[in-house]
């Protein structure tokens, strides 16, 4: 399947940091979405109850993000990957980027994070 609902450049301010002070101040982190999911339905309905809904992945990602602080954002992003799989059961795989420009490095450069792919089992 090629289908994809995608979801880029949410910006969230959480508090996930190895540094005492990320927990403390916080940062706003960025946030990309892709949902494999089977859109065949919702092309031919033009219903949004054949596919997701783009403001119930965001309230679902966001309330899953800022839930609990977090030390490394692998784990925030699996704990987001996961709530998007338990929440929308149409959804097959979900790939989480968590991008975190303004990690705490001594260097220049204009962003770091993660990219985490899961599938339902």
């Amino acid at each position: 399947m090629s289908d994809r609902v995608f979801i880029t450049g949410l910006s969230l301010h959480a508090y996930h940091g190895v540094m005492p002070y990320e927990g403390k101040v916080g940062q706003t982190f960025t946030i990309d979405l892709a949902l494999d999911i089977d859109l065949s339905a919702a092309s031919r309905s033009d219903k949004v109850a054949d596919t997701v809904s783009y403001d119930k992945v965001v309230e679902c990602v966001s309330a899953a993000f800022v839930a609990q602080k977090f030390r490394l954002i692998e784990a925030a992003a699996g704990k987001v990957a996961d709530a998007v799989l338990a929440a929308f059961p149409r959804v097959t795989r979900v790939s989480v980027t968590i991008h975190k420009p303004h990690a705490p490095i001594a260097a220049t450069f204009s962003d770091v994070g993660v990219t985490l792919v899961r599938n339902r089992r």
